[in-house]
């Protein structure tokens, strides 16, 4: 029967109005995202061209994700980007590096995936500045996962640019790709409009009874409603003779279109097969291809007058499942067949990564050729699409791997990939294939190795310091340096899990079992260093590894320290300067540590690399970079779905003083720790606690978190800084004997001679003392303090000094070292202590007047940080390269914060936010400088 063409879209009422408003918020200067949800055939398709048709004025740009082309990395990125490219110059330098990598348009080492997110991000953007641009994305189901990964990140930073992204997907009802965006979920349609479609299709008698179970059975599907009725007879149609199928859906729809494909004639079944199997749509690939098959243009003729398939310019067919149908109607052979004749056709030059794919489908053998084509084609994806497309590679590869030996190597290539892509089920999955093809012990070895690494990357603690370890001990025989290094990841991994790690992996085991390990076969490395200092201080304390220690640290302040050696000992070397409490050292250390994480854009340590930053810009007194540093990872932590804790949050928070808020913090970050398996998070949180407490003189609740803190004084914060903690509180709280205790403690802890070390331990010292020994030690302790960059820890030590002197009457010399306390804790931000200072200077008589209220107050932390950066001389494009986001959302931050502030211009900051960084020396330069 002749079926007349339906409206474009019928009903819709609703769904309409939502894109009528989505495209006006865009040319009202903001973003819009929407992820249009439902079955095959509901509609999703007709609402995006609705979309396309009115946005009058709008770029519209399209793509459509292809089943077969789910496994190649960016494929969706690049339809959508590749005719933008024009506008990549505008973008900074590395977002463009990273995007022209990621396209193959520029050479360069693989470029992380958030740096191209952001990069497709910038790019959208610029290309809006001249008009607004409607991004339409139609079954992004199918979309390859680097390409579904960086449009959900450019769906989730999408703010004030003008930019609509709209998203059609299929899925079941339990499954929810972008999650985290607006939804639309598209139905059948009602009864009405059902009877209204079908009256439209059908030229003839349609009778009722027929009608309304055709839209029972489809449930009001469009797509199914008119295919069904296309092959019913007029007589079916017209009397209900003929019971249709209760089949719906998807899976009815498949096998509509099977049937369509089958009943066409023998060459067109084999044109169609081809064009299913290449997902590029490319007509002179698919003819080049078809004339190897000996398919000519008049096998395409069926195809088209039956509506499924278009060849021009481009490839098209009527809908996906069409495609879907032909690949899979066609033999086993037909398919080989299929893919080698588009292997033929594609230029290995120009496509290799396509040519060798088509390859590995076209074997239906192991194929030992085409499986070492694919590990070096691996190499070569990576250094354009990162470890997850170089993953996909690899599996490919295993699967065409026969020799059970190289079987094993390929599945733990593919497993590595995979856990640094951070596809963990996929990892263990591949780990039991290698295992089970292993012949070696180091196969064997590197299987239990990799396991311990997926549970340390996914988060279970307790179990990973003793899992690495059995590791690391059974590849002592077969690889010293692999060892080693296991060892060391094995010691880190005990350090973070404290008392929380399982016997086999607590701290004394794994350091005793490390210092048994084989020595290096040839000249120690960093790591080396590391390990047998580490080791060192857990077996035998501070003085004893002070050597090994100040070689590890020496060495990673020299040049010619590897990138490598950086992103994986980063952040034990600054904590091996913490150990010999070398200010100095660690600042250079953590300092050089965020440079290389930064320019590796490798954003899962970022966040870990600015966290331990964080912590020592707050003991420095700079508050303000410390709320800049939290700002930024908050942001790595948005688009990277990290879920770690932030130290450097909790310490601001305590050392701010607002209880409410830090209470909370603190509570949740214990739940958080235990669930984590991560002792090191409860050590800090009681840390924080401690300070918070101290803050506000509650002693008591003070010393209770600063006894749980120091239970584990290994880790390299817990000596610096929880021991003086617990003996201010247990002086404060009548407890002299645990404060001499902990004194005792601590000074066997405060190696190096430093001044750092000696200030602290001389101003506790003088909280254990009495007449003139606590005098001479109150000042040693200002003295040697004042001589470095640890501001609060400086104004503790006039606070401190300035009570006793209180309580020893001598008011004009407590008010000068109050006075100097106040100062310096207003100047910072941190207000508990700043009001312990006031309440002592006011016992003295002294007025002092209440602070005024800070307008700052006003602004979120973002907006603040954002202020500061526009403050200092920085472009918005920096700043949004620096908080993922464009560069038109910096411009519309700053027109919230010249608002709240009463000012007009970049101008205006500077009076409007006056630096905190009275108190602040400068970072000491490192040795590159």
């Amino acid at each position: 029967m002749d079926v007349r063409r339906p409206p474009v879209l019928l009903g819709r009422a609703d769904e309409r109005q939502a894109l009528d408003r989505l495209l006006d918020n865009v040319r009202g200067g903001q973003s819009a995202v929407l992820v249009v949800r439902g079955e095959a055939g509901v509609g999703k398709t007709a609402l995006l061209h609705y979309c396309a048709r009115q946005a009058a004025g709008f770029r519209v740009a399209k793509l459509g994700g292809v089943e077969s082309e789910m496994e190649l990395p960016y494929a969706g990125v690049h339809q959508l980007c590749a005719p933008m490219l024009g506008r990549l110059g505008a973008l900074p330098e590395p977002q463009r590096a990273a995007l022209g990598v990621a396209l193959g348009v520029a050479s360069g080492p693989a470029p992380d995936r958030f740096l191209v997110a952001l990069a497709a991000l910038s790019l959208l953007a610029e290309v809006a500045a001249e008009r607004p641009l409607v991004c339409l994305v139609d079954d992004a189901q199918w979309l390859d996962e680097a390409s579904s990964q960086v449009l959900g990140f450019v769906g989730r930073r999408l703010l004030a640019e003008s930019v609509a992204l709209v998203f059609a997907v299929r899925e079941a009802a339990d499954e929810r790709m972008l999650p985290a965006l607006p939804t639309l979920t598209v139905e059948g349609l009602t009864d009405e409009e059902a009877w209204a479609l079908l009256t439209s299709a059908v030229p003839g008698h349609l009778d009722e009874r027929v009608r309304d179970r055709l839209v029972a059975e489809t449930r009001g599907n469009p797509l199914a409603l008119l295919e069904l009725v296309r092959r019913m007879s007029e007589a079916e149609l017209a009397g209900g003779f003929v019971v249709p199928s209760t089949a719906s859906g998807p899976g009815r729809l498949h096998h509509h279109y099977a049937e369509r494909v089958q009943a066409l004639p023998r060459e067109t079944q084999r044109l169609m097969l081809l064009a299913a199997a290449d997902p590029t749509g490319d007509a002179t690939l698919l003819w080049r291809a078809a004339q190897s098959m000996d398919l000519g243009r008049p096998a395409a003729a069926a195809a088209a007058a039956d509506q499924l398939l278009e060849i021009d310019s481009r490839v098209r067919f009527r809908h996906p499942l069409v495609r879907s149908a032909a690949y899979a109607t066609g033999s086993r052979e037909d398919r080989r067949a299929a893919h080698m004749a588009l292997a033929a056709a594609t230029d290995p030059e120009v496509d290799a990564e396509r040519r060798v794919w088509h390859l590995a489908a076209a074997a239906d053998a192991p194929d030992e050729d085409v499986a070492a084509e694919l590990e070096r084609t691996a190499d070569r994806v990576q250094a354009r699409a990162g470890l997850a497309a170089a993953a996909a590679f690899l599996q490919r590869s295993l699967a065409l791997t026969a020799d059970p030996a190289r079987r094993a190597d390929r599945a733990l290539a593919a497993a590595n990939a995979n856990l640094h892509a951070g596809a963990f089920d996929t990892a263990l999955g591949l780990l039991a294939e290698a295992e089970g093809a292993a012949v070696d012990d180091l196969q064997r070895a590197r299987v239990e190795q990799l396991r311990a690494q997926v549970d340390r990357a996914s988060g279970s603690g307790h179990e990973v310091p003793a899992r690495l370890l059995r590791a690391a001990v059974r590849l002592e025989p077969l690889d010293v340096r692999l060892a080693r290094d296991t060892h060391l990841d094995a010691l880190f991994a005990s350090l973070v899990a404290g008392r929380l790690a399982r016997p086999g992996g607590r701290l004394r085991e794994v350091a005793t079992a490390a210092r048994a390990a084989p020595r290096p076969l040839h000249q120690a490395r960093c790591g080396d260093l590391l390990l047998d200092g580490l080791a060192s201080m857990i077996m035998d304390g501070g003085p004893a590894a002070e050597p090994s220690l100040r070689l590890a640290v020496d060495a990673f302040l020299a040049n010619g320290i590897s990138a490598g050696d950086w992103l994986q000992c980063g952040l034990l070397s600054s904590g091996a300067a913490v150990s010999l409490w070398d200010f100095n050292s660690w600042a250079a250390l953590s300092s050089r540590h965020l440079e290389y994480v930064r320019a590796s854009g490798a954003l899962a340590p970022l966040s870990a690399a600015l966290n331990a930053h964080r912590v020592l810009a707050i003991l420095s007194g700079d508050f303000e970079a410390a709320v800049s540093l939290g700002v930024e990872e908050v942001a790595v932590k948005e688009v990277t779905g990290a879920r770690k804790g932030s130290y450097g949050a909790l310490l601001l928070a305590a050392y701010e003083g607002h209880p409410a808020e830090a209470s909370e913090l603190i509570a949740e970050n214990a739940g958080d720790a235990i669930a984590r398996g991560e002792g090191l998070g409860l050590q800090h949180g009681n840390w924080a606690a401690a300070i918070l407490h101290n803050g506000l003189g509650q002693y008591a609740q003070a010393l209770g978190a600063a006894e749980q803190a120091a239970d584990e004084t290994h880790g390299p914060m817990a000596t610096g800084s929880v021991l003086p903690e617990l003996i201010e509180a247990a002086v404060r709280s009548g407890k002299p004997e645990l404060a001499i205790d902990a004194m005792r403690r601590l000074s066997a802890t405060t190696i190096g001679g430093s001044d750092w070390a000696s200030g602290i331990e001389a101003r506790s010292r003088a909280l254990v003392s009495e007449g003139e020994a606590a005098d001479h030690w109150y000042t040693e302790g200002i003295a040697r303090l004042g001589s470095t960059r640890l501001r609060p820890d400086l104004a503790r030590a006039h606070l401190l000094y300035g009570e006793w002197l209180r309580r020893e009457s001598r008011r004009i010399d407590a008010r000068n070292q109050l006075r100097a306390a106040h100062g310096m804790f207003a100047a910072m931000g941190a207000d508990a202590f700043a009001n312990r200072a006031r309440r002592e200077l006011l016992a003295t008589g002294e007025k002092v007047r209440k602070r005024e209220v800070d307008r700052l107050g006003e602004l979120t932390p973002q907006e603040e940080h954002i202020a500061r950066l526009a403050r200092d001389g920085r472009t918005n494009p920096e700043i949004g390269t620096e908080l993922f986001i464009t560069a038109r959302t910096v411009e519309w931050h700053l027109r919230k914060v010249f608002a709240k502030l009463g000012i007009t211009s970049r101008k205006g900051l500077h009076d409007a936010l006056p630096t905190r960084a009275r108190y602040r020396a400068p970072m000491p330069r490192t040795p590159q400088d």
